[in-house]
């Protein structure tokens, strides 16, 4: 065997009753059960569903891997300052509850220094420097974060964790603020019948590795569908995905039902942030004059009678990378759609979208980078395709008042002999999967109706 698949199956390993009768069961559970958004926040937030990725002494030590510079930096800090170098290392945002202490927003204490993830790794961003619950987090740097963890652990003599052997066997995410969390799903899901039980003998999956840039969580309650593609109906299940490491087993699954369904609620709770900054309040009924013309069909209306079509948008029209679309095969898809994280569809027939679901916009000003692959990094550049950056970095937490989006610089090319993390801060549309071609539907606009549009769209 090649050491390629072998790791994949090491990856596999570590992520470590009849179907009408459950659904039967489950729908009784739920008519009787009323969730709680309170309750969701303080279960996602205090209850550890997976084992830790590290511990404390582990984190307070990975400034030891850095590179020269940056490490010398650290060891003559404070450990205050130590921590923010870490955090901004890493992207990591720092917990309102308990602020340059113990886990950052992302992660959860297991009570005994461990730090375990929680969908706030990825949903829990910032903007301007200030957390925003439900926002992508655009900084987050996984890959880099798991690569460091490992190389303390095994300096320190301390046991690898699932995270550290999943990394050996996929890609985590090649560029900061984006990961490779589809097929994570993938990969968790191989070990696993319709009901979940955990099955001993399966085969590796096709992986087709792609980034993908967080949706924000805020705009879940307009939808009747999750992820890009539509891929299931809206239901608490498919949100346990991320957790099926064998230690949880289908009666651990199903004992978590009412807490999904109380994070659900809590998802669907969340309001979009306002846009803190002045608006040219002069063009904002003009720009939403031309946005009900050129852009509602898609994206929907927003005042007092909104409307969502949830409109798939076929590729052949939407011109946008296609590798999320093309990673998710029909074996696997009939697969989801008839499981029980599914809730063992079987009215909705197994779905092969042609696209992807133009996205609802509330908050847009604040959810850059743009695209599904985050690939357009503010909206100016979406509405000016010929403009879009070949290759850009960001600021660790500036914004772009001008252009609506991330502040970024726009090298010619990525240096030569960067080190990995360090080339992972680069976005540079010209890899696989990071086309940040198409939408070009504004370009039908003039000059005064994007400018116009622009403001409009401070103001969802």
């Amino acid at each position: 065997m090649s050491l390629k698949p072998y790791l994949l199956i090491v990856c596999l390993l570590a992520l470590g009753s009849s179907p009408l009768a459950a659904q039967s069961s489950a729908v009784s559970a739920e008519a009787s059960f009323t969730p709680s958004a309170a309750r969701g926040y303080q279960l996602l937030t205090t209850k550890a569903y997976l084992p830790p990725d590290f511990d404390q002494q582990v984190f307070d030590e990975l400034w030891k891997t850095w590179p020269k510079e940056l490490r010398n930096q650290a060891r003559d800090a404070t450990p205050t300052v130590r921590r923010q170098l870490a955090f901004t290392r890493y992207g990591l945002v720092e917990s309102p509850e308990h602020p340059g202490e113990g886990p950052a927003w992302g992660y959860t204490s297991d009570g005994q220094g461990g730090w375990v993830m929680n969908c706030l790794s990825c949903h829990g961003g910032q903007v301007n420097g200030n957390a925003t619950l439900g926002l992508p987090n655009s900084n987050f740097g996984l890959e880099t974060l798991v690569e460091d963890v490992r190389a303390t652990k095994i300096r320190l003599g301390k046991k690898l964790t699932h995270m550290d052997m999943a990394q050996l066997g996929m890609p985590l995410g090649s560029t900061h603020g984006t990961t490779n969390s589809v097929i994570f799903g993938v990969a968790l899901e191989a070990k696993r019948d319709a009901d979940m039980k955990v099955i001993k003998a399966f085969n590796i999956p096709e992986m087709l590795h792609h980034d993908l840039d967080a949706p924000p969580f805020w705009n879940v309650k307009k939808k009747s569908r999750l992820y890009y593609d539509g891929l299931v109906k809206k239901h608490h299940r498919p949100l346990i995905q991320f957790v099926l490491l064998p230690r949880n087993d289908e009666k651990v699954l199903a004992s978590w039902e009412n807490d999904y369904r109380d994070i659900l609620a809590w998802i669907e709770s969340l309001e979009s942030p306002r846009y803190p900054w002045p608006v040219e309040s002069s063009l904002v009924e003009g720009g939403r004059t031309v946005f009900n013309q050129h852009c509602a069909k898609c994206h929907g209306t927003y005042g007092e009678k909104e409307t969502f079509p949830e409109k798939v948008i076929s590729l052949d029209i939407l011109g946008t990378d296609p590798m999320r679309l093309q990673a998710l095969n029909a074996e696997y898809r009939e697969k989801f759609q008839h499981s029980w994280l599914a809730n063992y569809n079987t009215t909705d027939p197994v779905w092969l979208p042609k696209g992807y679901i133009a996205p609802p916009l509330h908050g847009i000003w604040a959810s850059a980078p743009y695209l599904h692959n985050g690939s357009v990094p503010t909206l100016w550049h979406l509405m000016h395709a010929d403009e879009r950056p070949k290759i850009w970095k960001r600021t660790p937490t500036g914004y772009d008042q001008q252009r609506v989006g991330l502040e970024i610089t726009t090298p010619e090319a990525v240096p030569d002999g960067l080190l990995s993390a360090d080339r992972r801060r680069y976005f540079d549309t010209s890899k696989t999967g990071k086309s940040s071609a198409g939408h070009r539907f504004p370009e039908e606009l003039s000059e005064d109706e994007k400018r116009a549009v622009l403001e409009y769209l401070k103001t969802l």
